[in-house]
C-alpha cells in the first residue's frame, strides 16, 4: 500500500461515502475534499467537512496508519494545527494536536471495494517484467486522453528544459543572445559533448564573440582555442595560423580556460568530432547577427533549417581534425541534425522567451516542433510496439521520453493520466 493511493481515494472520492465515518462512530459528509497540496504541508488543503451537525473548514492529512502523524513530527509543527480530519488505511493510535486536542480519525480500509484494490495492486504493484506497469492496458486507452495528456507532458518538459535558460538568463544579464549561443553550443555538442561545450560556451562572454564574429578564422579559432583543440604540436599551416589568432584573442580578452569540459571522441562519427561541429557553429555566428531575432520570426522548419546551412572554411572539406585527411566532401549540418536543434534548443528557448513575455507560448510553439520528425530511440520503438498510433511527430516522441522518466519508471501510475483513466473505468461504490 502506498500513500499515493490514498490521496487518489480522497481526491475522487473513489469509496463508500454513505458509510463515512470517524473510528469514534461520527458521521462524515464531504463539501468539498479540497485541494491537493504538491508542496510540504497538510495533504489537502482548503477541505470542507461536516462531521456530525458540525461543518469544519480546514485541512487534510493522509497516511497508512495513524501512528504515522507521530514519525512525521505533525504533532508539534504549527502548520498542521488547522488538520480537521486524519484519514488512514489502518487506525493504530489515538492522535492528538499540538494543543493536545484530539483529531478525528478517519479509516479507509472497509470502505474501499476489494475490487478497487486489486485494480490498484494489479496497476502499481513492482513487477520487473513489465517494461511499464501499463503495457496491457495502453493499447485501449481513449485517443483524446492521450493526445492531452502527451500535450501536457511535453509542456512539462520544455517548463523543466527552461530552468537551465533561466538559470543562464540569469548569469548573462539578460542577454537572450547569449542564452542562445550556450543553449546552441550545448546541443551542437549531442549528449556526448553537450556539458563539455556548454562550458565551452560559457567561458567566452558573448561580448566577445560580437567583437569577433565578422571575421571567419577568428571565429574559428575562439571556439576551438577556448576547447583545448589548438594546444597540439602541428605543422599543419592552418593550425598554426588558428592558433596564432587565438593566442592573440586570449591575451587581448583575457581569456580563461577554468572550468571548461574536456571534449571527447569515444563512439562518435567523423561528422560529429568536436572539431566540426564547433567550426559550424562558428560559422553559424558569422553568418548571421541577431540570431536570437531571426530565430523568433522563423514560422516553420524550413526557415530554421536554412539559417543554420552555412558553408566551412575549404579545409574543413578534406579534414575531420587537424592531422587527419580525407577525400573532399561539404560538411554541412544535415536534416537530422538541423531536427534535434529544433527540438532541443529552437523550441525551447522560443518557448521560455515567449513566456516571459506573458504570451501563449505553447500555442505558438506547437506547430513547429509538430513538424519535426519524431525521434527514434529505444523508447520511442517500445511505445510504438505497445500502441503503433502514439507517436506522430517530435511533440509526442519528446512527451513519451517525459512520460517513461518522470512516470514510468517512478512508478507514479497515480499521478498519470493514464493510470488514473485505468482505476477510474474499475469497480466503484
Amino acid at each position: 500500500m502506498r500513500e499515493d493511493y490514498l490521496h487518489y481515494l480522497w481526491q475522487f472520492q473513489k469509496f463508500d461515502l454513505q458509510e463515512m465515518k470517524t473510528v469514534d462512530g461520527a458521521v462524515v459528509s464531504v463539501i468539498s475534499p479540497g485541494l491537493h497540496n504538491e508542496l510540504s504541508g497538510p495533504d489537502f488543503l482548503y477541505s470542507r467537512l461536516r462531521i456530525n451537525d458540525q461543518e469544519w473548514a480546514g485541512n487534510v492529512e493522509i497516511h497508512i496508519r495513524s501512528s504515522d502523524w507521530y514519525m512525521h513530527g505533525h504533532e508539534t509543527d504549527p502548520a498542521y494545527d488547522n488538520v480537521i480530519l486524519h484519514i488512514v488505511w489502518v487506525h493504530d493510535v489515538d492522535i492528538f494536536r499540538r494543543d493536545n486536542s484530539p483529531l478525528p480519525v478517519m479509516e479507509l480500509q472497509s470502505l474501499v471495494l476489494p475490487e478497487s484494490l486489486d485494480s490498484y495492486n494489479r496497476l502499481c504493484a513492482e513487477d520487473h517484467v513489465k517494461w511499464i506497469n501499463c503495457e496491457k492496458e495502453l493499447p485501449d486507452i481513449d485517443d483524446f486522453v492521450i493526445d492531452n495528456w502527451l500535450e501536457r507532458l511535453y509542456v512539462e518538459r520544455l517548463e523543466k528544459k527552461s530552468s537551465l535558460i533561466s538559470e543562464l538568463l540569469s548569469k548573462t544579464a539578460g542577454d537572450w543572445e547569449a542564452v542562445l549561443f550556450q543553449m546552441l553550443a550545448k546541443n551542437f555538442g549531442l549528449n556526448i559533448n553537450g556539458e563539455a561545450f556548454l562550458s565551452i560556451a560559457g567561458s567566452i562572454p558573448f561580448p566577445v564573440v560580437r567583437k569577433v564574429r565578422a571575421n571567419a578564422l577568428e571565429m574559428e579559432a575562439l571556439l576551438l582555442g577556448q576547447a583545448g583543440l589548438l594546444e597540439k604540436d602541428l605543422e599543419e599551416p592552418y593550425f598554426l595560423k588558428l592558433k596564432e589568432i587565438y593566442l592573440y584573442l586570449q591575451h587581448k580578452f583575457a581569456l580563461c580556460r577554468k572550468g571548461v569540459l574536456p571534449v571527447k571522441y569515444f563512439r562518435l562519427r567523423p561528422d560529429n568530432f568536436p572539431e566540426i561541429r564547433l567550426v559550424q557553429l562558428a560559422a553559424v555566428y558569422c553568418e548571421h547577427t541577431a540570431l536570437f531575432s531571426k530565430l523568433q520570426k522563423c514560422q516553420n522548419t524550413q526557415q530554421v533549417h536554412e539559417l543554420f546551412e552555412v558553408r566551412l572554411n575549404e579545409f574543413w572539406n578534406t579534414h575531420y581534425t587537424f592531422s587527419r585527411r580525407h577525400t573532399a566532401r561539404t560538411k554541412k549540418p544535415g536534416k537530422k541534425f538541423l531536427d534535434l536543434l529544433i527540438v532541443n534548443t529552437v523550441v525551447p528557448v522560443k518557448f521560455a522567451y515567449l513566456k516571459s513575455e506573458g504570451k501563449e507560448a505553447f500555442e505558438i510553439v506547437a506547430p513547429l516542433i509538430e513538424a519535426v520528425a519524431a525521434e527514434e530511440n529505444e523508447i520511442v520503438k517500445k511505445f510504438k510496439t505497445l500502441r503503433p498510433s502514439i507517436v506522430k511527430d517530435a511533440l509526442r516522441s519528446q512527451a513519451l521520453l517525459q512520460l517513461k522518466k518522470e512516470y514510468c519508471d517512478r512508478k507514479a501510475c497515480l499521478h498519470c493520466a493514464v493510470g488514473l483513466e485505468i482505476l477510474q473505468q474499475q469497480p466503484h461504490f
